[in-house]
């Protein structure tokens, strides 16, 4: 058995390994981006399932707006992360089983650019 001390670590220095290495996350993510098939599969699910909480239009909801405004100056990987892993305490879930780290970095990069374009 794990102790617990170890268990409740890790995620926390998983996602500071994560964090520090940016060039890298951003490389691979950059590399990763998913097949049209995919993207289109992805642009469904953000539209309809981070848009249930997030605002149809991303403007706001029961979680915070996704614009290009509102995420200025945010961290890419922190938002990825938050993708990924959701935020604990919070009703924003993990999109781990659905979802690629590059997926959701992919997904990040396009909401700072003004996703859902349906030209993207």
């Amino acid at each position: 058995m794990i102790p617990f001390r170890f268990r409740t670590l890790f995620p926390t220095l998983a996602c500071a390994a994560l964090l520090a290495a940016p060039g890298a996350a951003r490389a691979d993510a950059d590399t990763a981006s998913p097949s049209p098939a995919r993207r289109a599969e992805i642009v469904r699910m953000v539209r309809q399932d981070c848009g249930s909480c997030h605002g149809m239009t991303f403007k706001g909801g029961l979680g915070p707006a996704l614009t290009p405004e509102a995420l200025a100056g945010k961290p890419e990987e922190s938002l990825a992360a938050t993708v990924f892993y959701g935020r604990k305490g919070t009703p924003m879930p993990p999109w781990s089983s659905m979802l690629s780290e590059a997926e959701a970095t992919w997904v990040v990069q396009q909401l700072m650019r003004g996703f859902p374009d349906p030209g993207r």
